[in-house]
């Protein structure tokens, strides 16, 4: 293999020197009875310029076609993604979590490092708190935009990439080209949302001339963020306002919720850059496990692993 590589490379030079040859040879061609019409010189190599113009052609192609040949041959190609591990998600979205993922330093997966594939866990059969401890955040984010869909709304969203501070954007089935409101969803655990959080959703608001706004959380939210919220236009949905909601819904209805909350591998983290599902992986050097983009290493996203689904 070493020596094909390097004789391919030895006629990869030659070409190349060629090509310079060609062109340069081309050049002179065309230039001379230019420069020097007036002259006899000029005068005897008027003839050749046609063969200067096919030289000059011919060493540009050439160099084209070995540019071309280079870059095909430089990386290999990358893996094929199982199409079944994408997450389907409830609709086209056009923004993704709600925060970026952790990036993976020294814990970095290696491709020979991948552990062993996470079981689903019991699958529930009615609404509770604890849907939201085992669903990913992709999946709160589909359950809410549902909700609002049973409301009424139109809805638009994407699986994932940058949101820019919204992750739905709501419309009145009577003014389809304006939004009405605009929704953020942060699947937390463990910590309260902040009034910064807050405030970045209102100036998202404000940019796009919406008077209403929505924050739904599986977690709750500060004094500070109720309090700047109720003089904002902001409605503030913590997971028991998300679990009022749903009560007053039809029994017909909250089970379509919780299909959607429950849809594929409703546990396993959605990657926040490609929309593919994560695999669960261990570090080189040894430790936790930990969630890792299946694009690795071209995408090398992460996620840490805890007791229900990482937060975003």
């Amino acid at each position: 293999m070493a020596k094909r590589r390097s004789a391919g490379q030895r006629t990869a030079q030659r070409l190349q020197v060629a090509a310079v040859q060609a062109i340069a040879g081309g050049l002179a061609l065309i230039a001379l009875p230019f420069l020097m019409r007036s002259s006899q010189i000029g005068v005897a190599f008027k003839p050749a310029a046609p063969i200067g113009w096919s030289l000059l052609l011919g060493g540009l192609a050439l160099f084209w076609w070995l540019a071309l040949v280079q870059r095909n041959t430089a990386s290999p190609p990358l893996p094929k993604v199982d199409p079944s591990a994408r997450s389907p998600g409830l609709a086209r979205r056009a923004t993704g979590p709600s925060s970026p993922a952790a990036v993976a330093g020294d814990a970095a997966p290696s491709p020979g490092r991948t552990a062993h594939q996470s079981t689903e866990p019991s699958r529930p059969t009615a609404w509770a708190a604890a849907v939201f401890d085992q669903i990913e955040w992709r999946r709160f984010e589909a359950v809410i935009e549902a909700l609002f869909a049973q409301a009424g709304f139109d809805t638009r969203s994407q699986t994932h990439g940058a949101d820019g501070g919204v992750d739905i954007w709501l419309y009145s089935k009577h003014q389809p080209g304006a939004p009405v409101s605009v929704v953020q969803c942060k699947h937390w655990a463990g910590r309260q949302v902040g009034v910064d959080k807050v405030r970045e959703l209102r100036g998202v608001m404000a940019a796009h001339e919406v008077k209403r706004g929505q924050f739904a959380t599986t977690s709750t939210f500060t004094a500070q963020a109720v309090e700047f919220a109720q003089g904002n236009g902001v409605a503030l949905l913590d997971v028991n306002g998300i679990l009022g909601l749903i009560a007053k819904r039809t029994e017909a209805e909250q089970q379509t919720l919780l299909a959607v909350a429950t849809e594929g591998e409703y546990w396993r983290p959605t990657c926040a850059s490609c929309g593919t599902k994560m695999v669960e992986r261990a570090p080189r050097s040894g430790g936790k496990a930990f969630w890792g983009c299946v694009g690795f290493p071209k995408c090398r996203t992460s996620m840490p692993m805890r007791g229900r689904c990482a937060a975003m």
